[in-house]
């Protein structure tokens, strides 16, 4: 298992090259300099979020010691939702609603509060219980959720496509500060997550068993609570809802080169950003003349495996 990770961890830099060159060189259009810069960007958006999204779920899956954590599971999507739904639907129309800023400005604030929320109502004397916080990710994210519909149901038509578009993920990239915004976001989450594997891997063994190693489980649980969240809300803000990515890509790396952290994490970050970049391909050449949305190619792949680990968790639990 320690080659065949070496291996792949080896290998998926290149894999993500070569998942750029495709997104960058293939599309209907034909490939004149406007088109290369634009498809440059929006390969680099995907990048960056396919590895924080990857990274996150990662991280969840491990704090949570559950299989079916992903990154949205502290109510995440239901706060930046309803933050970029606020400013498209109250922004004057001379501010433009998809603004370059305003709308992932509003969408991390949302994203950010409503985790913090998920935090308070989980904490219990200082300590923050997994079930508490599970438990509490998903009331917060039903809430305002529930906001989230209240206002796509009475906003006017004008404006739903906007929402809808935002709702369902999108990598148009309009402004190359934003991509840089998103990189320096996923590059210091995951590189930070990264050098603390150790303590992810003895959180995934369980919390008395890490503090009979000598980790302190709610100070370590803590600090990764904050980095799954950074990454969550920075592609939030960035890409709208892309659902399953922080799910799928965690579990098949997983699969192949086994739980230890210190290689899973850099290659669930490349299989990540690859995984999203092919998924940008497809959404704007699977239909001519037309552009899938990105959260709607995430969900046709991530839902079938989402089943098929339902199904073979049953399998372990109930036999």
């Amino acid at each position: 298992m320690s080659r065949r990770a070496d291996r792949f961890l080896l290998l998926a830099p290149f894999g993500l090259l070569a998942a750029a060159a495709a997104g960058v060189l293939l599309g209907p259009e034909s490939l004149s300099q406007a088109i290369l810069e634009m498809r440059v960007l929006r390969v680099l958006l995907a990048a960056a979020v396919g590895a924080a999204l990857a990274v996150a779920g990662t991280i969840f899956q491990a704090i949570l010691r559950n299989p079916l954590a992903d990154p949205y599971v502290l109510g995440a999507s239901s706060g930046g939702g309803l933050g970029a739904t606020l400013f498209i639907v109250l922004a004057p129309a001379t501010a433009g609603a998809l603004s370059t800023w305003g709308v992932p400005l509003f969408a991390f604030a949302g994203a950010a509060l409503s985790v913090a929320l998920v935090y308070r109502l989980a904490s219990v004397g200082g300590r923050i219980p997994r079930m508490t916080l599970l438990l509490a990710g998903v009331v917060i994210g039903y809430l305002l959720a529930g906001v989230l519909l209240f206002m796509v149901a009475t906003v006017g038509s004008s404006r739903l496509h906007d929402v809808m578009w935002w709702l369902l993920g999108s990598l148009q990239a309009r402004d190359p500060g934003l991509v840089a915004a998103a990189w320096w976001c996923a590059a210091l989450g995951v590189g930070a997550t990264w050098l603390l594997w150790r303590d992810l891997d003895l959180l995934a063994l369980g919390e008395e068993q890490a503090a009979h190693l000598g980790l302190s489980p709610e100070r370590a649980k803590r600090v990764f609570f904050l980095l799954g969240s950074l990454l969550t809300g920075a592609a939030v803000a960035a890409s709208g809802l892309i659902g399953f990515v922080g799910l799928v890509v965690p579990h098949l790396v997983r699969l192949v080169i086994g739980p230890g952290h210190r290689r899973l994490v850099p290659c669930a970050a490349f299989t990540g950003a690859a995984f999203l970049v092919l998924v940008e391909l497809a959404s704007r050449t699977a239909l001519p003349g037309r552009e899938v949305p990105v959260g709607v190619v995430t969900a046709f792949v991530g839902g079938p495996f989402f089943l098929w680990l339902l199904r073979r968790q049953r399998k372990v639990f109930w036999g």
